[in-house]
Order: C-alpha cells, then structure tokens, then sequence
C-alpha cells in the first residue's frame, strides 16, 4: 500500500482563531471605522486648538498616530495614503499647488485689496501662522480626506464621496465668521472639490495636507483672513473692491475668482485619476 503525504503550506490553512468574528467584520464596515476614526482624530483636535503653535503641532503628530492606529486595529487594512515613502514629495507637490493657486487668485484680484506692512517680528508671525496651520491641516485632511472621502468611497463610489465630503466641508464652513450660503458653496468647491480631487489624484493625505497648508498659510501670511478667521500676517490687508470678488470679511475664499481658479486644477486631477482607473465606480445592489 503507498502512503501518499499531502503537504500543505501554513498560510494556506487559516486557523478557527483566525477567522474573522462577528464583532471584527462589524468594525471593518466602512462606517464604523469612519465614525470611530472620526471621534479619535476629531477628539486629538479639539484638545489641541487654541491657536497655540506648539499645541497645534503635537496635535497634528497624535492625530497621525490615532489615525493610524484606526485604520490597522479598527478597520484592519493598510494605510498607504499616509505612507512615509515619497511623502516629502508628494507634500512639497501639494505646497506648490497650494501656493500656486492662492498666488493666480491674488494677482487677479489685487487691485481690490489695499496692502501695508504690519508692525511686530516677521520671524514670530511666520513661525506661529505656519505652526497653527499645519496643525489644522493635518487634523482635517486625516478627518475628510482619510476618513471621510476614503469611508465614503467603500460605500458608495468615488464620485458619491467627493460630493458628500466637499457638501459637507462647505456646511461646516457656514458656521464660521462672516460666512453665507455663498461662502459655503464656494469652501464646498475650492476646498472640498480641490482637496478630494487632490487626494484621489495621488492617493495620499499628505499632498491634500501640503495644499492645505500653504493655502491657509499664504493666506494668513497676506493678512487676510483664513475661511473668516482673521489673525496678524506680515501684510495688513483692506478689501476695497465688491465682496464677489475680494470674499469681504470672509477672505479670499468668499471671492468667485478662486472657485474658477480650483476648478480649472481639479478638474485636469479628476480626468488623470479616472484614465488610470483609481476612481471607484457607484456600486449597483
């Protein structure tokens, strides 16, 4: 009689203990680790604001490491939209866009403004309106872009998520000062619109983060305020042209010029990420 021994290899046989729960597929649901993920960063956020530099700085860092720890403990899958390879890179793409897009918006507008230097140490101003910034926007691309547009997306399409995210980073705008219907609609598109498109462009937080930043910082550096949050810059800024076009009180966020201006960058984003295939189509039930 032959014997004939069957060898199989250990990570073919996948052990009972193994075997995904009730409670793990729960957690790995899309929502769930949106929502847990949402309260984590959300909560690091909030503790860490106050437009304090140091603060805002350490925050950004726990946020990361709270995100992180969401997406491999909770949601149990990779994150590498915030991978550390390239990602020096792919921030500084994101500051140059950033810059280059508050740069095209204020030359077209900067014969409404009136501009003086403001008095205090550059060096200080610089230091603390980047700090400040770069908390806020590591906290909140981890939190729309991360988890939001990414949750989004596993549930209904990459179209589905681009639209919720920015309507609702718009919605969220409305309650800061000298916001309207107006300026909302127009944060749901520079913001939401460029920042999502950015992010499904390259698939990774950290351009989303180095288009934020340099966004708000340049803004803030111009003397303007950031999405109605006015703070000292090294210019003193006076809008003196119409509020359609110099945002009022708000900033240069409430002007139409911007809204054309990220479109006509999102826009060429959205084209090259659908060519490659990396935009998730609407699923059908």
């Amino acid at each position: 009689m032959v014997l004939l021994e069957v060898t199989m290899h250990p990570s073919s046989i996948a052990p009972a203990d193994h075997q995904p729960g009730r409670a793990s597929r729960i957690l790995r649901f899309p929502l769930v680790w949106m929502l847990v993920g949402i309260v984590g960063v959300g909560g690091v956020s909030a503790l860490s604001s106050g437009g304090s530099p140091v603060p805002a700085v350490v925050g950004a860092i726990a946020a990361v490491a709270v995100y992180w720890a969401v997406m491999r403990y909770v949601a149990r899958r990779s994150t590498p939209e915030i991978a550390r390879a390239r990602a020096g890179i792919l921030a500084l793409l994101g500051i140059g866009l950033g810059f280059m897009f508050i740069a095209v918006s204020m030359l077209m507008v900067m014969t409404e403004f009136s501009f003086t230097w403001a008095s205090g140490s550059a060096v200080a101003t610089v230091v603390s309106i980047a700090a400040v910034q770069l908390g806020a926007a590591v906290t909140e691309e981890l939190l729309f872009r991360g988890l939001l547009l990414q949750g989004l997306e596993r549930l209904g399409g990459s179209w589905f998520a681009l639209t919720s995210t920015a309507v609702l980073f718009g919605a969220i705008h409305l309650a800061n000062p000298g916001a309207s219907l107006w300026t909302g609609f127009a944060i749901a598109v520079e913001a939401g619109v460029l920042l999502g498109a950015t992010f499904l462009w390259l698939r990774s937080i950290w351009a989303a983060v180095g288009l934020h930043f340099a966004w708000n910082t340049t803004v803030g550096l111009l003397g303007l305020p950031v999405s109605g949050h006015a703070s000292p810059g090294l210019l003193i800024a006076e809008p003196t042209g119409p509020e359609l076009v110099t945002g009022g009180q708000f900033g240069i966020e409430g002007s139409i010029v911007p809204v054309a201006v990220s479109l006509l960058l999102a826009v060429p984003m959205l084209i090259a990420a659908h060519k490659r295939g990396d935009l998730v189509p609407m699923r059908r039930r």
